[in-house]
């Protein structure tokens, strides 16, 4: 086999003038097809692909990496695949990239800057088309990789001040300050908060920012007792709730910050006779799919996951063809007042 194309039944090699002579197309067409596909009209890539497919042709990925200085591949990094919060977001992203002709490769950083650094310097050396990082925050030498790489990139997690470059995400701070203000306009007068551990969190601590925030517009006085940061799971929220509970016995409503820690609190509070809404009433972050069949079912804050990684994958494909625009999208969130407050 040579360096590209593989042998014909004859012996001959198909190479990429074959496919152009065949499409009825130039040699350039064909390549950018492969190698830079977001310039090239849907017409003329599906009718060079299927070309491809037809004669046999077989590419050498690696050569055409090191030529191009690209691959047709996106990089997305997410906190850990096995959240199905970001299952959506990584579905959107995808399919948004398939029909512009690039591929997905998703990583794990398991909530870790570090391990996000080391995955962002291994894409960046398979020289991937772009990056999609729900993390807003970053490690030094990440930042200077991703400045040095120059390759577009996408912040999902939130919307800071001073993103790398794009962003598609929504206000964490304003999300819990809207719930907080809404379990207040229900007529809750203690209200607790429980998110995960803020130190290495940017998300969790705007959530707790955005908390602090509504006490304050609500003219009531913080009380550190009143608050928790806790682990991952349903068992952290479950603690959480009586830890809570043992020490303000006169909280009348929590939010957490988190849908599993919600039902692990409700799950725990029905364990234990406490009734729902009214002994304590329960919120939850993000609307994951079994907060409408939990009985009572959960009010919580719902956030756009699959619209952010479509918005995502569009904003990388637009400045692949070359825009220039900034992007810094805020596509918001809704309350979704249920049976639980």
């Amino acid at each position: 086999m040579g360096a590209e194309g593989r042998s014909r039944a004859s012996g001959q090699v198909v190479r990429m003038r074959d496919v152009a002579h065949a499409a009825g197309v130039s040699v350039m067409t064909v390549s950018r097809a492969l190698r830079e596909p977001q310039k090239l009209s849907e017409q003329t890539r599906r009718a060079v692909l299927e070309t491809i497919r037809n004669v046999g042709y077989v590419p050498n990925g690696i050569a055409a990496n090191l030529a191009s200085n690209r691959s047709s591949v996106v990089g997305q990094i997410v906190p850990s695949i096995q959240n199905s919060l970001y299952a959506e977001t990584l579905k959107g992203t995808a399919d948004v990239l398939r029909a512009g002709g690039l591929h997905l490769l998703i990583a794990d950083s398991g909530y870790s800057l570090k391990q996000e650094e080391d995955l962002i310097g291994a894409f960046l050396e398979q020289r991937v088309s772009g990056l999609i990082l729900h993390n807003t925050q970053h490690t030094a030498r990440a930042v200077d990789m991703i400045r040095r790489s120059r390759v577009p990139v996408v912040e999902t997690g939130d919307l800071p001040k001073q993103p790398l470059d794009m962003v598609a995400s929504y206000s964490n701070y304003q999300a819990t300050r809207a719930m907080t203000l809404h379990l207040a306009s229900r007529g809750y007068r203690e209200i607790g908060f429980v998110s995960l551990g803020t130190k290495d969190n940017l998300r969790a601590r705007e959530r707790q920012r955005g908390y602090l925030a509504a006490l304050r517009s609500l003219g009531r006085i913080r009380n550190p007792a009143a608050i928790r940061e806790v682990g991952r799971g349903f068992t952290a929220g479950a603690h959480a709730l009586v830890d809570l509970l043992t020490a303000v016995p006169t909280l009348d409503a929590i939010l957490f910050a988190g849908d599993v820690l919600a039902i692990g609190a409700l799950f725990e509070a029905q364990r234990r006779g406490w009734k729902v809404p009214a002994r304590i009433a329960i919120a939850g972050f993000d609307d994951l799919e079994i907060l409408e069949h939990t009985n009572p079912k959960i009010t919580c804050v719902r956030l756009p996951r699959l619209e952010i990684g479509r918005r995502s994958a569009e904003a990388l494909l637009a400045r692949l063809r070359g825009s220039e625009e900034p992007v810094r999208l805020d596509l918001g969130f809704e309350i979704i007042q249920r049976e639980s407050t």
